[in-house]
């Protein structure tokens, strides 16, 4: 009894150490590419930023913030607008749609 009750035991340890889970993807066919801003444009900034979105169980964005600026506060705003309003497949944890954050990297380039 007491050797079924360890196998058991380590059974039961060894699937929770290896639940499957996976991070929010974007689903790229549900979202446009930022467009450059007209102010932006004539003053010909670029930049790369990184910013985070919290990913619901749905796939809609909750929220988002900036972690790496651009270098322009108009290139982040338009990148987290556009990104903001795309659909995600949600993070799963064993199956399950869960909430979690994801980072983007959006490279603006003026060629």
């Amino acid at each position: 009894m007491t050797k079924f009750l360890i196998a058991s035991l380590v059974l039961i340890s060894a699937s929770s150490a290896f639940a499957s889970e996976s991070a929010p993807v974007l689903e790229k066919q549900s979202c446009e590419k930022p467009a450059y801003p007209k102010a932006s444009l004539m003053n010909e900034e670029s930049g790369t930023v990184v910013f985070s979105v919290l990913v619901g169980p749905d796939g809609a964005v909750m929220d988002s913030k900036v972690d790496k600026s651009s270098g322009s506060k108009t290139l982040d705003k338009a990148a987290l607008k556009t990104y903001t309003a795309c659909k995600f497949k949600p993070a799963t944890k064993d199956g399950k749609p869960q909430q979690a954050w994801t980072k983007i990297e959006y490279v603006w380039s003026l060629t």
